[in-house]
């Protein structure tokens, strides 16, 4: 028998070790494999649109899907879809609108937690206030800088990249426009490619004409869901080309129709605080109470006064108001 060197493999060895490494290879997901191993933007990005709850453990999880209502479940389809699309010919830009608590930030953060594993966390995904990151009216010029800056290098770094950009009625009118570049259909921008980046502006500009709408529809007793998207999206528009407070403000942004879809976030009444309130008490882990949700619902402002039809602060305070009543 031939001696076999010291530090060498016999060819048997060393075939059959092979072998072992493709059948290995072949059962594993290579893609988690890699993931144990290096920080791959595509590793965080796990969308998931099958469940009805998203992966955000214990109290950072939002509520399953069915509590998004028509609004939100559309601004998920549209997400479904681009995500699905391996080459998609621009980013997916929406405007979500809306009174205050309507669910335009949930519906945000849901969307966080479907796409990445991280949820909010994730490196990937941006989140920008005006008050936070752009304070002083005076720095725009440097604003503009940096914040072109951080959405290129995050998309050199990771062409799949959320940016959220929350209170957009109170952003600098000016600033936004560094973004135009980014968000049509070009494809490549700075030797970057952001064909995959999604980008979502929050605002409440738009609400007072949605709530109107909302209201002349109930009182020619049509129901919330006759209520067309064609009907709102006009007024909507308007409102914000009207506004010079807003982000949007004489932006070609606009002009260049670079928004995908502006999307309407109705105002809520008494059965939708209802079931946030059964929500919220459910999100700590107690049984519903008939007397807390109706105090709940006692202390909460409806409007108009006559109709007495929407809450003034949509779902907004209610997990603070809960603890006054248990």
């Amino acid at each position: 028998m031939a001696a076999v060197r010291r530090g060498s493999w016999p060819w048997g060895s060393l075939l059959g070790l092979l072998g072992l490494v493709s059948a290995a290879a072949a059962a594993w997901d290579l893609t988690s494999l890699r993931c144990n191993f290096g920080a791959f933007c595509e590793c965080d990005f796990r969308p998931d649109f099958q469940g009805e709850q998203p992966r955000a453990p214990g109290p950072e999880r939002p509520a399953d899907r069915r509590a998004l209502g028509p609004r939100g479940a559309l601004v998920v389809k549209a997400l479904k879809a681009f995500v699905q699309d391996p080459a998609p010919t621009k980013p997916l830009v929406l405007s979500l609108h809306g009174w205050t608590g309507t669910g335009k930030s949930y519906v945000s953060s849901l969307l966080a937690h479907y796409l990445f594993r991280g949820g909010l966390r994730s490196p990937h995904v941006h989140h920008f206030s005006p008050v936070i990151h752009f304070p002083h009216p005076g720095h725009l010029e440097r604003y503009k800088k940096d914040l072109k800056s951080w959405v290129q290098g995050n998309l050199t770094a990771c062409s799949r990249s959320l940016f959220l950009f929350d209170e957009m009625d109170e952003l600098a009118p000016g600033l936004i426009e560094v973004l135009r570049p980014f968000l049509g259909p070009s494809w490549v921008v700075y030797g970057t490619n952001y064909r995959k980046a999604i980008f979502i502006f929050i605002s409440n500009t738009g609400g007072e004409q949605i709530n109107q709408v909302v209201l002349e529809a109930w009182r020619s007793r049509r129901e919330r869901e006759e209520i067309r998207l064609q009907e709102l999206e006009p007024v909507i528009s308007q409102a914000v080309l009207d506004n010079p407070n807003h982000g949007f403000w004489r932006s070609g942004i606009m002009e260049e129709h670079l928004l995908d879809a502006l999307v309407p976030f109705l105002p809520l009444q008494r059965h939708h605080v209802q079931h946030c309130v059964l929500n919220e008490l459910a999100q700590v882990g107690l049984e519903p109470r008939d007397e807390v949700v109706q105090a709940v619902l006692d202390s909460t402002t409806f409007f108009p006064e006559d109709e007495q039809l929407f809450s003034s602060n949509g779902c907004k305070t209610v997990a603070s108001r809960i603890t006054f009543f248990l």
